[in-house]
């Protein structure tokens, strides 16, 4: 993954300026017409300064060494603070003009055109240091014996269009990070029975321990316990709490740190944390917990169906909720959604291992080597697996899957191959409006629920096309037994072009297959642009990137060269 040379404040650096020069070449440079190709070269120009780097993987930017600017007439190695000050002076010039292109897409916000944002580079600069943290941590530590849980905990740089992939708050977060092969006790506490909250099936948490008569057993996590101490002292000393202490094993946090996977039972648990993790305080809200129980029951004769029609094809359920119903703050503070575990789904001699790991070659050496030994076989099969689905859920179902790297683990076989799909995280996942009946839900879980039927394909279409199949594809052209990658690349997504068409001819090509299949520009995240406006999350906006199945290798929509 990294070179065992090189220092760990290195390895963060060319991190940190990889993932932030990408974000530039995708939402700042490309829609201003500032991004070309000028072989070995991508140029790019920021601020003025011209940047050049040598790039492959089309849109998912892997880059072959590193950034330079020019200057008085001569290439000098760029710096992430260098380039930091370069998107301060752009995006205080152009401030809400990036993350606001493309047909459909929302803006990402603005703070207005000139404003600054202080906040910006101690973000870039946090995320830098927690990745220089998390490669010393992994040097002394010992991934588990589960590939799946050693590929949930292989993400150490994050998402690579972020510009603070690693931004986390709070002091005491190592301690709890999946990239640093973290596993830690829960904190278990009992609440009153008379101020239980919860719904669907809870019978996951009483698998995890012993309660006190009279009291339900809630599992917490060390950190947020730490985080709500204040708040919990009352109740504690009412006695509609009990700290029972720390359960007497241990579980291990997967990529989205906060949800953890407890060995004993083989469940899973998402915790709420009250600390920002890269984009988001990371709470589950009253409303996410009701909606999380009534989605997962309307999701099963959709998934059922899923199955049917694609063999291969599963979820992780998220039957039940439990917290406190002591104030809204501790609500969902304490608020807990029990999850399946993956082994509880897969199919005998399957091994589940987690999309992002396989974008990173991060996985069990067999997957590699059939994986480079035959690429464009393995691509063909993990294609077919989770793309039509995907699809399907969206077109037939009215159900918008949120596909992204970190919400799909890929079952393979023992050689190597995928065999199967398993969706998980349903927070993200939403009704089409009109296509199902939510009026007998509170208002706020029912628009939690729900997306219209536009930015509901925007979103299928990025977190499908360009956030996981893109990244796959380049990992896949880099780690094969090729001496042409960008050829190899070409043919993967002529592959991938025949299996969404044959999809497309099996359901009567209904729109929007066929502007998908002709090249129509694809939406992507405008992670930067949310960041510098400090916007919500839910705010982020799409730029426009090129569709790879219109059979260019072209890392942005084509430009003229500036002159």
């Amino acid at each position: 993954m990294f070179d065992v040379l090189e220092s760990t404040g290195a390895v963060a650096e060319r991190a940190t300026l990889s993932a932030l020069l990408r974000c530039c070449v995708r939402e700042v440079a490309a829609p201003h017409g500032e991004v070309w190709p000028a072989e070995p070269y991508l140029m790019v120009r920021v601020a003025g300064t011209l940047l050049r780097v040598r790039a492959g993987g089309g849109a998912a930017l892997r880059f072959g060494g590193p950034a330079e600017r020019l200057e008085d007439g001569a290439w000098h190695e760029l710096t992430s603070d260098e380039l930091v000050a370069l998107v301060e002076a752009e995006l205080g010039e152009h401030s809400g003009e990036a993350g606001a292109h493309g047909a459909g897409s929302h803006e990402a916000g603005s703070h207005g055109a000139g404003e600054r944002n202080d906040e910006f580079a101690g973000q870039v600069a946090a995320s830098r240091e927690a990745i220089e943290r998390l490669v010393a941590a992994r040097a002394e530590a010992s991934a588990p014996a589960d590939p799946w849980l050693a590929s949930e905990q292989a993400l150490v740089f994050g998402h690579p269009f972020h510009p603070s992939p690693k931004a986390r708050g709070g002091s005491d977060w190592l301690a709890y990070a999946p990239e640093a092969h973290a596993s830690f006790p829960l904190r278990m506490l009992a609440v009153r029975d008379d101020v239980v909250a919860e719904g669907g099936d809870g019978k996951a948490f009483d698998a995890l321990g012993t309660a006190p008569p009279g009291y339900a057993l809630l599992p917490a996590h060390p950190w947020q316990v730490e985080l709500l101490r204040p708040r919990l002292a009352g109740p504690i000393a009412d006695g509609l709490l009990v700290d029972l202490g720390p359960s007497s094993g241990h579980v291990v946090p997967t990529s989205s740190v906060r949800t953890v996977y407890e060995p004993v039972t083989g469940v899973c648990l998402k915790f709420s944390v009250d600390v920002r993790i890269t984009n988001c305080v990371r709470k589950n809200a009253w409303y996410e917990l009701e909606g999380a129980v009534e989605l997962d029951t309307r999701l099963g004769p959709v998934f059922d169906a899923l199955a049917e029609d694609f063999p291969g094809t599963s979820r992780l359920r998220e039957p039940g909720y439990r917290s406190a119903s002591l104030g809204l703050p501790l609500l969902e503070g304490l608020g807990v959604i029990v999850r399946e575990g993956p082994w509880a789904v897969c199919g005998p001699g399957v091994t589940p291992l987690l999309a992002g790991a396989l974008a990173t070659r991060e996985v069990p050496e067999f997957c590699e080597e059939r994986r480079a030994a035959d690429p464009v076989g393995w691509w063909t099969a993990y294609v077919r697996l989770v793309a039509p689905p995907v699809l399907d859920a969206y077109l037939r179902h009215g159900v918008v899957l949120e596909p992204h790297l970190q919400n799909v683990l890929v079952g393979v076989d023992g050689t190597g191959m995928p065999v199967q799909v398993i969706f998980r995280d349903m927070e993200g996942t939403k009704l089409v409006a009109g296509r199902h009946d939510v009026s007998g839900l509170p208002e706020r879980v029912a628009a939690g629920l729900t997306y219209a039927a536009e930015p509901g394909w925007n979103r299928v279409a990025y977190c499908l096309m360009v956030n996981h199949l893109t990244e796959i594809a380049a990992t896949v052209a880099e780690s094969a037994r090729e001496d042409d990658p960008r050829r190899l690349l070409s043919d993967l997504w002529a592959a991938a072009r025949s299996v969404l068409s044959a999809y497309a001819e099996r359901r009567g090509r209904p729109a929007p297959l066929p502007a998908l299949l002709a090249g129509a520009p694809l939406p992507a995240k405008a992670n930067l642009s949310v960041r510098w406006a400090r916007a919500a999350d839910r705010a982020a906006g799409y730029v426009p990137v090129a569709n790879p199945l219109a059979g260019s290798d072209l890392q942005e929509p084509p430009v003229e060269e500036p002159t």
